[in-house]
């Protein structure tokens, strides 16, 4: 119910603002919010050659092809003037998202067709685990801990085992393998969910938990920064790391408190030790790396730990070959039966990533986006907080929203302020310790079909507030 009303609230409010912007003369075309493309430029006036500047006319007559630019430096976006036909378009800046048709097309070819092929080839290993018995021992030596954490589900369910590898695949930063995981496990809880409407606490306390982001290979980020010239690029990865990791215990706590769960559990606590113990562990053993080393790490572990998860699952299904015999298929079949379902799940989810990014899109479109976060940042610098930080937060802003767009904010920061300026270090952190809250909403509730989200997206949008908050308070200590 709060996921639509949201819905409801971007789609007419952008509506509404782009017609009122092109009744009062601030926009000459609203063409672009329908049919413009990403970093194309903006159609902002159109006027006959003879009422243009006389410099400007005599430009545009000498030049070939009857176009020129002017203002091509860093304080002023560019302004192109094109002569045809008797007029002379005026276009200046570029747009900063696909409009809504073009969104529509790239939804289904460059989001969901790549996303369904992840779901088909790893949906096809999880049904090796789930034959073979390997789920099934995993969830029993962990069900100790998980059993505090969602007190609802029964000892040994098959949804522990996908939590567990949709957890490990977000820490170690392999997206393609968290989201078929977490997909899993969403529809392994519906299972045991008695209101098949509205989101159960253990899917609640998944997801939250989920969306928080806690990753300790951020190798996109490291590649953006990389190639945005940073002298370090992985001196973001503990601050991430920090960032991220309080996230995931402000929404363990906040979920945890509204769901009654007991925090004086031994198993909980010894689990939660264990935890930072790894972590903390493998922050010293990185930090005792220099640059090359750094990045050799960071570039391989994730892999190698893809290729054992791929390699362990095909080597025990072969191990336990008897027990695909027994339920009548061969591991191959199990394999094929498995990505067919992947595939189904990701034609199930289609309509909902549809609906949440061409809403997105039209609210960056139409200018309210920009015109929110400008008075956020007049706000805070009000506040007396620093420019540098308040030239980050369009990132903060666009992170639940788009995880392209807020990426497309980080590399401009770090194009225009430094790589190794406060502000692009803190863009990083603000790219790299949240999820995409809504993306994550409509893919993992719309899958088991889930209309009442109860207090999910309020908890994450909170936890996202968290993360915004600590990120500057740890950047500013760091850098």
């Amino acid at each position: 119910m709060v996921l639509s009303r949201f819905w409801l609230a971007i789609f007419i409010s952008s509506i509404a603002f782009i017609v009122i912007s092109l009744f009062t003369g601030n926009t000459y075309t609203i063409d672009y919010v329908l049919n413009g493309k990403k970093d194309e430029p903006v159609l902002i006036s159109e006027k006959y050659i003879e009422q243009v500047p006389a410099f400007i006319r005599d430009s545009i007559k000498k030049a070939p092809d009857n176009t020129i630019i002017i203002n091509r430096d860093e304080a002023n976006a560019d302004t192109t003037y094109v002569y045809k036909n008797k007029t002379v378009k005026i276009f200046s800046g570029v747009q900063k998202s696909d409009g809504l048709l073009p969104t529509c097309k790239s939804t289904l070819v460059d989001l969901i067709l790549p996303l369904i092929a992840y779901l088909a080839f790893f949906c096809g290993l999880m049904e090796l685990l789930i034959i073979s018995g390997a789920s099934g021992k995993l969830a029993k030596g962990l069900s100790p801990v998980f059993v505090k954490v969602f007190p609802s589900i029964p000892k040994n369910h098959p949804s522990i085992s996908y939590m567990t590898l949709n957890f490990a695949a977000n820490f170690l930063g392999l997206d393609s393998a968290a989201t078929p995981f977490g997909l899993k496990a969403m529809e392994s809880l519906q299972e045991i969910n008695p209101d098949k409407d509205k989101a159960s606490d253990a899917q609640i306390m998944f997801m939250c938990l989920h969306a928080s982001g806690l990753t300790l290979i951020a190798t996109s980020i490291i590649g953006y920064r990389a190639a945005a010239g940073a002298t370090n690029p992985a001196d973001v990865m503990l601050p991430c790391i920090i960032t991220s990791f309080i996230g995931t215990i402000a929404a363990f706590l906040i979920v945890g408190i509204k769901q009654k769960i007991n925090f004086k559990s031994a198993s909980l606590v010894v689990g939660l030790m264990v935890m930072i113990a790894a972590i903390v562990g493998l922050l010293f053993y990185v930090n005792s790396l220099d640059l090359i080393g750094k990045n050799f790490f960071t570039s391989n572990l994730s892999g190698l730990i893809l290729f054992a998860i791929i390699g362990f699952t095909l080597v025990f299904s072969l191990r336990h070959e008897k027990k695909f015999i027994d339920a009548d298929t061969t591991v191959f079949d199990a394999f094929v039966v498995g990505a067919n379902n992947g595939v189904k799940t990701g034609v199930t989810i289609f309509p909902y990533v549809l609906g949440m990014l061409v809403a997105i899109s039209l609210f960056r479109n139409s200018g309210l986006f920009e015109i929110i976060s400008h008075w956020i940042a007049f706000i805070f610098s009000n506040m007396g907080v620093s420019k540098e930080i308040t030239d980050a937060l369009p990132v903060a802003m666009l992170r639940p929203f788009s995880s392209a767009g807020s990426r497309g904010f980080l590399i401009d920061s770090m194009n225009t302020f430094g790589a190794d300026s406060m502000t692009g270090r803190l863009s990083s952190i603000f790219q790299c310790s949240a999820e995409s809250t809504f993306y994550v909403i409509a893919v993992y509730f719309g899958s088991v079909n889930i209309k009442n989200t109860r207090y999910a997206l309020g908890t994450m949008l909170l936890v996202d507030v968290i993360c915004v908050i600590t990120a500057i308070f740890v950047a500013s200590w760091f850098f």
